[in-house]
């Protein structure tokens, strides 16, 4: 049985209703999620959700969260690698990109900011823990330009997996040399920019 159609029977509804609204989201897209499709996925009543989350905000930002919490783990994976050798320096925008290629649906409702309530405090904590990890990345810049390594950092990764996800990057990756992809393009451009050294 697919796990879609499968009514849910026991444990934590909470979070078989996220599940569900993340396999809606990254299948059908953010317009095909509601509360009725989540209930339906979750095979209960479509009253359920609201029990939980209140409205559709509450079900994206909780989704965000869960969100942000996973990418903060891979984030942080990342930069443990960093420690261990010098050739991960560039790994956690590497990570920053491989998040957004595995939940292109989940990296988008992120940071669509006018569809979360950021002051849920659920997603405020996992979007401090995110913010944290990030400006990790520029401690060993010391004070002085740490604010704006992090920005630059953070606006090249962002903008290079949002450039990704929309395809705009496509003719750039087919025009590389045989045997080389987006990971071959992201480390080109963190070189030339020296973000991640």
């Amino acid at each position: 049985m697919d796990r879609s159609s499968r009514p849910y029977h026991h444990g934590d509804l909470k979070a078989a209703l996220l599940a569900e609204a993340e396999v809606i989201l990254e299948r059908d897209g953010i317009q095909a999620l509601t509360l009725r499709a989540a209930a339906r996925a979750a095979g209960v009543s479509h009253a359920a959700p609201a029990n939980h989350f209140g409205d559709l905000t509450g079900l994206l930002s909780e989704l965000a969260a869960v969100g942000f919490r996973r990418f903060s783990e891979m984030l942080a994976a990342a930069r443990a690698s960093r420690e261990e050798r010098p050739e991960g320096a560039r790994g956690m925008g590497h990570a920053y990109v491989d998040f957004a290629r595995t939940y292109p649906g989940l990296f988008a409702l992120m940071f669509r900011g006018e569809r979360l309530d950021t002051a849920r405090p659920v997603l405020r904590e996992a979007l401090d823990a995110a913010a944290a990890v990030l400006r990790s990345t520029s401690a060993a810049a010391g004070a002085e330009g740490a604010v704006a390594q992090a920005a630059a950092r953070w606006s090249l990764v962002h903008g290079f997996a949002m450039l990704l996800l929309d395809g705009r990057l496509a003719p750039m990756v087919a025009s590389l040399p045989a045997g080389e992809g987006v990971d071959d393009l992201l480390d080109a451009v963190l070189a030339v920019t020296r973000i991640g050294d």
